[in-house]
């Protein structure tokens, strides 16, 4: 009877041990790094955001100035001049702000051009690392180059980030 017993607690062990998650573990921020387009599609976004900050900077430069102007002539203006070199001030300070939220607000043109370019390259490591986790039975797979992760010690052996890249192209 012990007999039976121990080896059905030993078949429930190795029934529960065969059927055990497994984990692995990709680092997001070294799969992009050896990914050419990737690397395009950020020095394509910093060539456009500081093309747009250089436009925000000269109509806020040009609002300066107005204003500079206006305090350096102000005592030799009247009232309806004052009003309106003021109002000019005004513009241009509103048109500087509206431009910087056309461009770099939530919603703004940087967003916009961000998602463009790099959410194919994010949805294709995405299948990428789907594929990979259905066809050597992985139930989760972490990121071990985020922030929230909190990771503190991962084996290199479930790492298959290489594995990422050599199923996009780029394989080592």
């Amino acid at each position: 009877m012990k007999r039976i017993i121990s080896l059905l607690l030993l078949l429930a062990v190795y029934g529960i041990e065969a059927s055990a998650q497994k984990f692995a573990l990709i680092d997001m921020e070294y799969i992009l790094s050896n990914i050419p387009a990737y690397e395009r599609a950020n020095e394509q976004l910093s060539q456009v955001s500081r093309r747009w900050q250089a436009e925000v900077e000269a109509l806020d430069s040009e609002a300066k100035t107005l204003y500079k102007n206006y305090q350096n002539e102000a005592v030799f203006l009247s009232e309806a001049q004052k009003t309106e070199r003021e109002n000019a001030i005004v513009n241009k300070e509103k048109e500087a702000s509206e431009l910087k939220k056309k461009y770099f607000g939530p919603e703004g043109e940087l967003y916009k051009k961000r998602i463009a370019l790099l959410e194919p390259i994010q949805d294709e490591i995405y299948n990428a690392v789907k594929g990979i986790a259905t066809s050597k039975g992985f139930q989760l797979i972490l990121d071990r180059s985020s922030e929230g992760a909190g990771i503190i010690f991962a084996s290199p052996n479930i790492d298959i980030s290489n594995d990422v890249l050599t199923k996009l192209g780029y394989g080592r």
